[in-house]
């Protein structure tokens, strides 16, 4: 059969993927690699870069080209027979992995390229690379018996199928919910614009009135905006019960003894290993933090800082809800709406005030405004390129050379069938061949309200960010000058580095310079009014110690599971330990956070949550540097773009910063930027 998967001299042929070309495609290229590795070791003496690992990296992206498209359609358009085969495919991958991993054959090649004279000459970035696969091969086990190793194998093949569980089941408990509403008065309080998306839903699922969901473009404004608190209750404990025992309507798809299978394996794998915990092996593996004590210190010092700004926060706002509401207490269903009121009364603002003046096309228009004065780069829509779905749109990104250097996919609309949260990921990656460049691709895929009628995508200001976040992922693939695939791009990059370009280009979504360019009614094309930034700007930090402490609960959390973790651990306990110790804000007992916290059990985050909380003071201080020189200053922003978005995982990421910034980082700039340091 003439198999999409196998072609690889275009962009994928995303429309005529159907599940049945999964498993042939990827058996044909597993068998075919496994084969040509065999011939390489066999032919290719004396090792050499050209001779071994320039093939190697070759046989690489045929794999990820192969496979890539299949990943991301399983995110994206999720469907019975796409899930079945992915599933089925996932163990093929993993002992294809492991079978690399503990090749001893192969692991004595690049060790002698290694420890050769060559190695000397090679270019820093291929040296990285080298570095990078030995450091993997000590993580696949090859320094293990047979026994251990086969159970390494046996190990990592589980975990695989229990990750995708993990995040299917939380899909399908997340869309099981469903509230159809035919009183208008149970909507008192919502916007239009939530209230237009509702009545969307129902016509689409052919029923009378309005159409709640746990999507966040619907969750989200109920529990900011919702007068009706039944309502809010009722989508608080759907919500937080999402994929457990609690739940109501998704029981069946409960994650509670997925959560401890994971935990036990990833633990059995890290002492098969010789670490102690997940988190030493964690950190191990391409982290800048080195030691558990490093990261947890780090994350009580954030918290020790917050923590008094935190309690004065909610007490402020108990003391409103009591004189202004009558509330004795404050539920957490309550905790969003009244936040919103007491931030209304403050600054006069809430997130629907914004939302006619981020119309997702002027945005878009905007952002690649902002890209085009930091780093001259010239941003093109190219049409007739074949997507998954009539939503998605397709770009190319130019530099001020007018080189090609990276294409990407918007997919920017929730929907049924997609997962849910915004990210960016590799659909191909930069590497030099003899014809040229290989152009690097990226999926850029968000859940933004769909439009409405005639009026288009209205985001607010948080969905702002969400886009330029993921954008900053993007031009950190995509702008890429390393000729290497496994180092180029974000390949290689510490994950604990990961986020700071994506959490760096946020910054300018609260300057007036840059929200010139975008920010503009989408009826009246007037300009956002001085007024409404100056609330904004006001309100940037409003409750900035709850959020801080929120995410310091969740890297803790995440720290606590994998590296005290026993059989007879609890983890409901344990999350309730660290709420204890960090959180004000305690939810009720019935709220099962965990079963629904993929970026840990489901994504590549494990004992790693922490990132982007380091990540932030890296950001932090690099956009100090453009406050400095101003903030669409080019040569700063050349110098970004020379030191760390060209360079990908080429070199150690804090070389790249202090080349950038001249010293190591400081912490200040963060502490400034979220109000818990005089400015």
């Amino acid at each position: 059969m003439d198999n999409p998967l196998l072609n690889y001299e275009t962009l994928p042929k995303f429309s005529q993927i159907k599940p049945e070309h999964v498993e042939p495609a990827l058996t044909n290229v597993l068998n075919r690699n496994l084969a040509d590795i065999q011939h390489l070791l066999d032919t290719a003496k004396p090792y050499t870069w050209d001779s071994l690992i320039a093939p190697l990296n070759e046989l690489n992206d045929r794999l990820n080209k192969t496979w890539s498209p299949v990943g991301h359609l399983n995110s994206v358009l999720d469907s019975e027979a796409l899930r079945k085969v992915y599933n089925e495919c996932l163990p093929k991958l993993s002992l294809y992995s492991s079978e690399i991993g503990q090749n001893k054959t192969l692991y004595e090649a690049y060790k002698s390229i290694a420890d050769s004279a060559e190695f000397a000459k090679l270019e820093p970035a291929q040296q990285k690379v080298i570095t990078n696969e030995l450091r993997d091969f000590r993580l696949s086990g090859i320094h293990l018996p047979p026994e251990q190793q086969a159970r390494c194998k046996d190990i990592r093949q589980q975990l695989s199928q229990l990750n995708a569980k993990f995040s299917q089941n939380l899909l399908d408990a997340t869309h099981a919910w469903k509230k159809q509403i035919t009183d208008e008065n149970v909507l008192a309080g919502l916007p239009d614009s939530l209230k237009s998306l509702a009545r969307q839903n129902a016509e689409q699922a052919n029923l009378d009135g309005w159409l709640l969901t746990l999507d966040l473009p619907c969750y989200m404004p109920v529990m900011n905006y919702a007068d009706n608190r039944e309502l809010r209750h009722e989508m608080y404990v759907a919500y937080v019960t999402r994929a457990s025992a609690n739940s109501e309507f998704s029981a069946q798809f409960d994650n509670t003894t997925l959560i401890d299978e994971i935990l036990a394996l990833r633990h059995e794998l890290a002492q098969l290993l010789g670490f102690h915990t997940y988190t030493e092996q964690s950190l191990f593996n391409n982290r800048m933090a080195k030691t558990p004590k490093q990261v947890i210190d780090f994350i009580y010092d954030l918290a020790y800082r917050s923590r008094p700004l935190a309690e004065g926060e909610l007490a402020e706002l108990r003391a409103f809800t009591a004189a202004q509401y009558k509330m004795p207490t404050l539920e957490m269903w309550d905790i969003p709406y009244y936040s919103e009121k007491l931030r209304h009364l403050r600054y006069e603002l809430s997130q629907e005030t914004l939302r006619p003046y981020f119309p997702l096309p002027n945005v878009l228009q905007g952002l690649f405004q902002v890209v085009k004065r930091l780093f001259g780069l010239d941003i093109q829509t190219k049409a007739d390129v074949d997507t998954w779905h009539p939503n998605v749109q397709f770009f190319e990104i130019f530099d001020s050379a007018n080189e090609l250097r990276g294409q990407f996919y918007l997919d920017p609309y929730a929907r049924q069938g997609k997962r849910g949260g915004a990210w960016m990921d590799e659909c191909i990656a930069r590497k030099r061949l003899v014809s040229g460049v290989q152009t690097p691709v990226a999926h850029l895929v968000c859940n933004f309200p769909p439009p409405v009628g005639d009026n288009p995508s209205l985001l607010t200001h948080n969905d702002v960010l969400t886009l330029f976040h993921e954008f900053g992922h993007g031009l950190h693939h995509m702008l890429t000058k390393v000729d290497y695939s496994p180092v180029s791009g974000i390949n290689g990059v510490s994950w604990d580095a990961v986020e700071l370009p994506s959490q760096l280009l946020e910054n300018w979504c609260w300057e007036r310079e840059a929200l010139d360019l975008f920010a503009s009614h989408y009826q009246t094309g007037e300009k956002l009014p001085s007024d409404l930034l100056d609330k904004m700007l006001a309100a940037k930090n409003f409750q900035a110690g709850l959020f801080m402490l929120r995410q310091l609960e969740f890297s803790l959390f995440d720290l606590r599971i994998h590296t005290d973790y026993t059989a007879e651990m609890n983890v409901q306990a344990t999350l309730d330990a660290v709420r204890q110790q960090i959180a004000v804000l305690v939810p009720p007992a019935f709220n099962r956070f965990q079963n629904s916290f993929s970026h840990i059990f489901a994504g590549g985050y494990a004992a790693g949550y922490y990132s982007y909380k380091w990540a932030e003071v890296l950001s932090a201080d690099v956009f100090s540097k453009f406050e400095e020189n101003g903030i669409f200053d080019r040569k700063t922003g050349e110098a970004f773009l020379h030191s760390v978005l060209e360079r990908g995982g080429s070199q150690d990421a804090m070389t790249l910063f202090v080349e950038f910034r001249g010293r190591q980082p400081k912490i200040e700039p963060l502490l400034k930027q979220c109000g818990l340091l005089a400015a």
